[in-house]
């Protein structure tokens, strides 16, 4: 079993950062893939980015590739997002997830273990 919390949402405008942190608890945090997704209000969940389980390799949405750095410390149970550029989106989640297993994946249904979730908030 593991357990994720998301922190570092928050307002920002347009063209800043913003570091997300997910602390997962649970003796498999090194060896599993982790991942980060988003939802905007009435829209579905979608793939962020993905990270395995020693730091390589990392995989990108189109849409965030070459402003988002996904990156862990197995040492300290913690997943990063860190997010530059951000663009003038409104109100969207960004959730934590982690995989059962050591390959990476993109799509929801590969991931066992979710967040509750932070908000993050980007003004034009």
């Amino acid at each position: 079993q593991v357990q994720l919390v998301e922190s570092g949402g928050g307002l920002v405008q347009a063209g800043g950062s913003l570091r997300l942190s997910c602390v997962a608890s649970g003796r498999t945090f090194s060896s599993n893939a982790m991942g980060w997704f988003r939802q905007a209000p009435g829209k579905e969940r979608e793939f962020v980015a993905t990270i395995g389980w020693s730091g390589m390799p990392t995989y990108y949405a189109d849409s965030v590739k070459g402003r988002f750095t996904v990156s862990r410390d197995n040492a300290k149970n913690t997943l990063y997002l860190q997010m530059n550029s951000l663009k003038p989106e409104g109100t969207t989640v960004y959730y934590c997830a982690s995989r059962a297993g050591s390959l990476v994946r993109f799509t929801r249904s590969n991931y066992e273990y979710w967040g509750q979730g932070t908000q993050v908030t980007v003004s034009s």
